[in-house]
């Protein structure tokens, strides 16, 4: 194992993140030990603590705690991908090339590993490599629970360009979702900043965002101002409708947490009330029960983004998963008749 270490960020190696970065400098680490890394304190850039998902620049110093030695301990997310695994994530696949895969990303698979997680996409990419000298690398996130578009990058170019793209929002991302009632009017923006609610564990609310008054959120420490666009798209008699998402702004939990504080959850959003039997936005109970899934109905449908190397214009779709097509068919939704984009086209 060796000791406490002190390494510069070299020319060349800025603008990336802290775990990829470590990674190159110590191939055995695991993600879920440079994770722990992070939690605890022991890994440093300039002196301060950071996450994994840190971005670094050239000449910054980074602080490394003890790094045990290739082959100490077998790690969980380290295990052989298996053969089953390996065709469900190949399977995922919507588009590739040189520089760029996109997933139609499962629901309940999460993007990343963390605390109890080993498996997920991060883990899996290795299946992903189509004969390319590095696994391809993640450029955006989704939640466990949400189906749909995710990119990949199989270069540092690509990677530098796509996590630019999403980080300046030069990118248009339509969701589509099945929400309780319908809500009015029809096309409309949500603006209510986030904040964390306080607490973790099994005596707080974890990852949940509260909503706040635009008005509130310069004075409520940890605050974020918010913006969603939505539209609906069809609705079964008042009670349940089929709406298009775009987050303006990319806050976590966004479009769950704007969506329930307008009085209409997304469907199967336990987190956010879309379980429950009752929806105070309109009366009616967002848990529909019946043939319709409990799975939260969340999908990444479109992506469209300038590529990386070649600067054509990328609009990937992503077929709704099982649980949401079996939804859609119960209502006669049809996927094929719904606008490209419905901002364009309903008024």
């Amino acid at each position: 194992m060796s000791g406490v270490q002190t390494r510069s960020v070299a020319p060349g190696e800025g603008d990336q993140r802290l775990d990829r970065w470590l990674r190159r400098q110590f191939p055995h680490l695991t993600q879920g030990q440079i994770e722990k890394m992070c939690r605890k304190g022991e890994l440093r850039v300039e002196g301060g603590r950071v996450k994994s998902a840190t971005r670094l620049q050239e000449g910054q110093s980074v602080r490394i705690p003890p790094i045990p030695d290739p082959g100490t301990r077998p790690a969980p997310d380290a295990t052989r991908i298996s053969d089953a695994d390996a065709a469900m994530i190949r399977a995922c696949v919507i588009y590739r090339d040189d520089h760029v895969i996109a997933l139609n990303k499962p629901p309940g698979l999460p993007v990343q590993g963390g605390s109890g997680q080993v498996r997920h996409v991060d883990g899996l990419a290795e299946a992903l490599r189509f004969g390319a000298e590095d696994k391809p690398r993640l450029v955006h996130r989704l939640d466990k629970d949400t189906s749909g578009v995710l990119l990949l990058a199989r270069s540092r170019e690509a990677a530098k360009g796509l996590t630019a793209a999403f980080r300046h929002r030069a990118t248009r991302k339509i969701y589509w979702a099945a929400v309780a009632g319908a809500p009015s009017p029809r096309v409309g923006t949500v603006r209510y900043g986030l904040v964390k609610a306080p607490g973790h564990g099994a005596g707080g609310e974890g990852e949940k965002m509260h909503c706040l008054h635009p008005r509130d959120v310069a004075g409520t420490p940890g605050a974020k101002a918010a913006t969603t666009d939505y539209a609906m798209i069809e609705n079964a008699g008042g009670r349940v409708s089929w709406m298009a998402l775009t987050p303006v702004t990319g806050r976590t939990h966004q479009l769950r947490a704007h969506m329930a504080e307008i009085g209409h959850p997304i469907i199967g959003d336990g987190k956010y009330g879309g379980s429950g039997q009752e929806n105070l936005g309109d009366g009616w109970g967002a848990q529909l029960g019946g043939e319709v899934s409990r799975k939260l109905h969340l999908h990444a449908r479109s992506l469209t983004i300038e590529h990386p190397v070649t600067r054509a214009i990328l609009h990937l779709t992503a077929p709704l998963p099982a649980h949401m097509a079996r939804t859609w068919d119960l209502f006669q939704w049809q996927a094929s008749e719904a606008p490209e984009d419905p901002f364009e086209d309903l008024v």
